[in-house]
């Protein structure tokens, strides 16, 4: 059979058509970048050289005008100064010091102080009722400044030319100057319309004022007229104009040769020939004049410097140009030209390059696509597990409560037996869900840590307790141990804490058949300081096994070999840090060591790098031999992270295992009052200043005992045999020190295998005859054992010579209670049965959509005598509680058509606002309400939504608590009785205080 190329032959000869097309597109393309590269660097560097030039015009030209507006300075500090010597010597003494002669000389002699002034002059104020007195003094006229034909009188004149000043309230002759401008004596400087305006301004700003620029007669250069006045006393900065044009007695002006003083300035300069300067007054924008400087040809750049002659209403600018044109940027020319090339060449040669590494871009965008898309599919799959298992938890709910309602009538053995094993069933397919739950919110990073106190030790005798019947039943030691270095009280989340130690144990106790999981909890820096001291784990007899005798015995939980723990934590950060244990105890911040140590079936060596990943076990068989879905300690690992750990393990095949992980609270500063209340229990506090002794020949396992006992207060005492133990019990009493021994308590297996319950004879006489001291009682004999048998339980107690049997794994609520009722210290506490009386006669509402939810629910509250009445919707939970009513609690679903439980809630508790805003400001009484003064039901949520209803949600709309379903008839039960007093007031129904509230009791 003969096939044409098709749909994608036709493609690809497109393909390569147009492949020619694109590779010539792109030479031109790459050939047009190349030009423009290099246009545009030629550009960038013409540019820099062009502002470097401008830089070094500017550099000059500022220089420039800052020595000529020094110099000029200086010359205006002489002549002010010389204004101040006529205020002195010819007004302010009588007679006059100063006459011309005596000016005329002074000025010539001190004329090199004022290289830049042609001439300097003073005029006198003279009042126009002077002015007749005054020629009379002097012998001469007062002469006008333009002569007839309106000139100006400059260097050169006739006397018989000028007329005399005609008649004005002011004149200002001249009657001293210099011998070079001698011939404007007796001239009348207020005749001039500008040296009028000049001598104005002068003496109502007290500075130095300049004239516009004009030409000099002897010099033919353009000069101006510098003018102070002279005032008979010293003014404040602060006089008034008037003040000032009061106290003017004259005016000393002084006349500069601009040309002559720029030209000055440059020859002091070596680059005089490269640029030229012009000054100009730029005062009339529109028509600046030329003071200084030819007038050259626009040669391209141009800067400009503000001159400051000190007088504000003139404008002077220093213009500054090079002397020949800028030549042409060769280097520029030279540097793009020859990277022109070069990029052509280069481009030439990636060219190729280009095209190869365009088929792997393309190929690195699919793989993109690929991750984007496995990327939203993995949102999708949290999206999907999280709403599949809230799908199953509220079916799952009904399923577990009616069995347990079913568990809960007549049933025979048969039954029974199905309808437990139903009911665990269930309970393990909600385990799963929980754990899947957990993996979907950390992978989606919505699993946020609480930070609430908690005491660890009652932690972790509750997971203890959760494995007692699981470890019973294989016979193996199952134990805790926490050092006492550790505080009691830590802040953070003690759920996840205890849901890690759980996924271990749990991990243990599936794969250990013989031996022990043993569970320790100590300081990170109580375990670097001991290592880095002694090389090894923390000095408690707790730790490396070790031989003994010809036996294949350990010094361990129970005297099996395990894998050296040290090597489960030796890479962890914090313990190969610079941290120490004072410093620890100096800081708020608690790392702690845990460790799960267990003698199963260890790990493969091949699977030991994928234990952690989630759904991963250790070969295919596991899961059918050990049951299990791989996911708790890939969760585990998350949760550490997130306190801030690390978690390792050892493993060896046929020995164990150990789990180690590290996590950081923060140091309780102050005990709850529920754990204080705790504290003062009397099954804690009785047993204080008692004194007992531990009978056991392993170390270890003494040293637990004995850590279980020191909580409840007691002394004690280890013996690792019978003499030691016999020693301790007959030691006679001191009143300082020794007590009397109250408790014996003996590990079952103490004497090792074949020995059995048959105490050594010593034990045996002195339980029978008693101490050798009479009037003190014998101690009570307490069996500590981890797995006995019905017959050997009977035979143990029938014997008479064991006072009771307690049971292994030890925790302080167990030991409390048995040697509570062996020391005869009380009867069995009543407390549960009367807290179960606390809902009797309790009026409960339950609002959910679901049917069989509400009789689950009904059911489970009804088993402690509440009334419960049921609602299937938010507005008729509204309408039910509003005051008055009769309900004492209510359960609400969250989620529910038309209204869901937060808005319902969020109303009720509006409504309740409201009535109590009416009761507390009297607009109705109490008694309207049922005599009660303050509204506020306690509402519970009731959700299988585990991601989105949070408990801070819950709070936030005003709800008490919550519980997730499926949820059983004691988590209800613990969840609502929190409200309610066992002890209520006869005056109130009940007295409930809102989780939300900072203390007000609520009364429904």
């Amino acid at each position: 059979m003969v096939v044409g190329p098709g749909r994608n032959g036709c493609e690809l000869q497109r393909n390569g058509k147009t492949g020619d097309f694109y590779q010539w597109k792109d030479g031109i393309q790459s050939k047009a970048t190349a030009t423009s590269v290099t246009a545009w660097l030629f550009l960038h560097m013409k540019s820099n050289i062009h502002s470097r030039n401008e830089e070094t015009l500017a550099s000059m030209c500022d220089e420039r005008a800052r020595m000529l507006q020094d110099q000029f300075n200086v010359s205006m500090n002489h002549v002010h100064a010389l204004a101040i010597l006529v205020s002195t010597f010819h007004h302010g003494k009588n007679p006059s010091a100063i006459d011309q002669k005596t000016f005329a000389e002074y000025t010539a002699r001190t004329a090199f102080e004022r290289p830049l002034t042609s001439g300097v002059a003073y005029a006198l104020k003279v009042l126009h009722s002077e002015r007749e007195e005054f020629e009379k003094q002097h012998g001469w006229t007062i002469k006008k400044m333009e002569t007839q034909d309106q000139s100006p009188v400059q260097d050169e004149y006739f006397p018989e030319m000028l007329q005399p000043s005609p008649v004005q309230d002011e004149y200002a002759p001249v009657i001293f100057s210099q011998d070079t401008v001698s011939h404007i004596v007796s001239i009348d400087m207020m005749s001039g319309k500008e040296d009028r305006e000049n001598i104005l301004r002068a003496r109502t700003s007290a500075k130095g004022v300049l004239t516009s620029p004009f030409k000099l007669l002897k010099s033919n250069h353009l000069g101006v007229v510098l003018t102070f006045a002279v005032y008979n006393k010293d003014l404040p900065s602060t006089a008034t104009p008037e003040e000032r044009i009061q106290a003017t007695q004259g005016y000393l002006g002084a006349s500069f040769d601009v040309p002559s003083l720029v030209d000055k300035l440059l020859q002091q300069l070596a680059s005089k020939q490269t640029i030229v300067v012009n000054v100009y007054d730029t005062t009339n924008a529109s028509a600046p004049i030329n003071m200084y400087g030819p007038n050259v040809t626009d040669t391209g750049l141009f800067h400009f410097s503000n001159l400051d002659f000190g007088d504000p209403f003139r404008k002077h600018e220093m213009h500054c140009r090079f002397k020949q044109k800028v030549p042409l940027p060769w280097s520029a020319i030279t540097t793009s030209l020859g990277v022109l090339v070069i990029v052509l060449l280069v481009g030439h040669i990636f060219h190729a390059a280009i095209n190869r590494i365009a088929k792997v871009e393309n190929d690195y965008r699919k793989m993109m696509e690929l991750k984007v898309r496995a990327e939203a599919a993995d949102v999708a799959k949290s999206q999907f597990l999280a709403t599949v298992s809230h799908e199953i938890r509220t079916p799952m709910n009904g399923v577990l409560g009616m069995l347990q309602m079913l568990m809960d009538t007549n049933l025979d053995a048969t039954q029974q037996d199905y309808a437990v094993t139903a009911q665990e069933s269930g309970k393990a397919l909600i385990a799963l869900i929980n754990e899947v739950l957990d993996q979907a919110k950390i992978e989606s990073g919505k699993l946020e840590l609480e930070n609430v106190p908690f005491d660890l030790r009652s932690v972790l005798d509750m997971v203890v307790s959760l494995f007692s019947e699981k470890s019973q039943d294989k016979g193996i030691e199952l134990a805790v141990y926490i050092s006492d270095r550790v505080p009691e009280i830590l802040i953070g989340d003690s759920g996840r804490f205890s849901q890690i130690i759980t996924n271990l144990v749990g991990n243990s106790i599936k794969f250990t058949e013989v031996g022990h999981i043993f569970v320790s909890v100590h300081l990170v820096e109580e375990v670097k300081c001991s290592r880095d001291s002694n090389g090894e784990d923390p000095k408690e007899p707790l730790e490396t096994p070790i031989k003994n005798g010809m036996k294949e015995t350990y010094n361990t939980l129970s005297g099996t070999c395990v894998v050296n723990r040290l090597k489960s934590f030796e890479n962890f950060k914090l313990l190969n840090g610079g941290s120490n244990l004072q410093s620890t105890e100096a800081s708020n911040t608690i790392n702690l060591l845990v460790t799960v140590e267990d003698t199963g079936v260890g790990i493969p060596e091949d699977a030991q790098s994928r234990i952690f990943m989630p759904f991963v076990q250790a070969d295919s068989s596991t899961s059918r031999t050990y049951g299990g879905t791989g996911i708790g300690l890939s969760i585990s690992k998350r949760l550490v992270g997130l306190m801030g750990g690390e978690i390792g393990f050892v493993s060896e095949p046929g020995i164990g295992s150990t789990f180690a992980f590290t996590a950081s609270f923060t140091r309780g500063q102050s005990i709850p009052p529920e754990m204080k209340r705790h504290q003062s229990d009397p099954m804690t506090t009785d047993f204080r200043g008692r004194h007992g002794v531990v009978v056991d020949g392993r170390n270890v396992r003494a040293e637990v005992t004995k850590y279980h006992l020191q909580r409840l207060g007691i002394q004690v005492e280890v013996a690792t045999d019978v003499n030691t133990a016999l020693s301790y019990i007959c030691r006679p009493p001191n009143s300082s020190s020794t007590k009397p021994v109250d408790m014996v308590l003996v590990d079952k297996e103490a004497w090792g295998p074949g020995s059995g319950l048959a105490f050594p004879r010593p034990l045996k006489e002195l339980k029978q005859n008693g101490r050798s001291n009479s009037t003190i009682a014998p101690p009570k004999m307490f069996l500590l054992a981890n797995s006995m048998t019905n017959p050997e339980l009977e035979q143990a107690k029938s014997v008479g010579y064991v006072d009771t049997v307690i049971m292994k794994p030890l925790r302080v609520s167990m030991i409390a209670a048995c040697l509570q009722e062996a020391l005869g210290m009380g009867k069995k506490t009543k407390k549960g049965h009367e807290l179960q009386s606390l809902l009797c006669d309790k009026r409960i509402l339950v609002v959910d959509d679901n049917a069989v939810n509400r009789k689950v629910a009904a059911g489970a509250l009804k088993k402690y005598g509440a009334i419960v009445e049921c609602k299937d919707s938010g507005k008729a939970a509204l309408s039910m509680l509003h005051p008055p009513h009769e309900f004492d609690a209510c359960f609400m679903d969250v989620q529910m058509p038309e209204m869901d439980g937060f808005d319902a809630t969020r109303q009720i508790r509006l409504v309740e606002e409201q009535v109590n805003e009416r009761i507390k400001s009297g607009e109705v009484s109490v008694e309207v309400y049922r005599g009660v003064a303050h509204w506020h039901v306690p509402i519970l949520a009731m959700t299988a939504d585990v991601i989105q209803a949070t408990h801070e949600q819950c709070v936030r709309c005003g709800m008490d608590d919550y519980v997730s379903k499926p949820f059983e008839q004691e988590q209800l039960y613990s969840a609502v009785a929190q409200f309610f007093d066992p002890k209520p007031n006869p005056k109130q129904r009940s007295n409930h205080k809102s989780l939300t509230d900072t203390g007000d009791n609520h009364v429904s």
